[in-house]
């Protein structure tokens, strides 16, 4: 009788043990859990961060093809457009035309309508604006070190007309090369397109040489 007594309350203190482990495992997942999702939105805070500051670098300097008068940008470019594209300005990030636009096409210069991104090469980084891999062609969109505000980044823009798109950083997708262009919606104009081989007949077209 006691023996059997003895081998029921092993059993369940077995059941209880038993218990307990599968509790404090799934605590833990649940706090690993919370802690991944805490870093990766302190990631996405600080993304967003260096890409709301405006840029303050001088492309005066710089010679490019298509040049505009003041009066004439103005007259071309909507109120935003010219405040992110000449004056090196920001839009506001997720009310923007571009950050979660999925359509195929291309994406040109609000200030010249080069090409400079793919659809294809877009992704959502969670910023509220507009993320691209990689340009089309490292010609025409040019880089500068833009050092304001304390920090360490490179400002990028148009190469053909000199207008502002925004920043490139090195938190990227590491399968896509490991680059985040965060560009202004107001710098981009975008060209939808029917499928992928008309945006490479696209962009081969304009590419071509003259």
């Amino acid at each position: 009788m006691i023996h059997m007594l003895f081998r029921n309350l092993g059993i369940v203190l077995s059941l209880l043990l038993l218990f307990c482990t599968i509790l404090f495992a799934n605590i833990l997942k649940k706090d690993s859990l919370s802690t991944v999702m805490s870093s990766k939105n302190i990631e996405i805070a600080e993304c967003a961060s260096a890409c709301a500051l405006p840029s303050h670098v001088d492309l005066s300097a710089d010679s490019f093809p298509v040049k505009r008068t003041q009066k004439q940008w103005r007259e071309r470019l909507s109120a935003l457009a010219y405040s992110v594209t000449r004056e090196q300005g920001t839009e506001r990030p997720f009310s923007n035309a571009y950050h979660d636009n999925k359509a195929i096409g291309i994406y040109n210069c609000v200030g010249c309508e080069t090409p400079l991104f793919l659809s294809v090469d877009k992704f959502d980084s969670g910023t509220g604006w507009p993320s691209f891999s990689r340009p089309i062609d490292s010609r025409t969109l040019g880089e500068k070190r833009d050092v304001s505000y304390g920090m360490q980044r490179i400002e990028v823009h148009c190469k053909v007309c000199g207008a502002h798109q925004g920043h490139v950083f090195q938190d990227g997708p590491s399968d896509r090369g490991g680059l985040r262009y965060c560009i202004n919606s107001a710098s981009l104009l975008f060209e939808p397109l029917n499928d992928l081989d008309e945006v490479r007949a696209k962009v081969v077209a304009w590419y071509a040489p003259k």
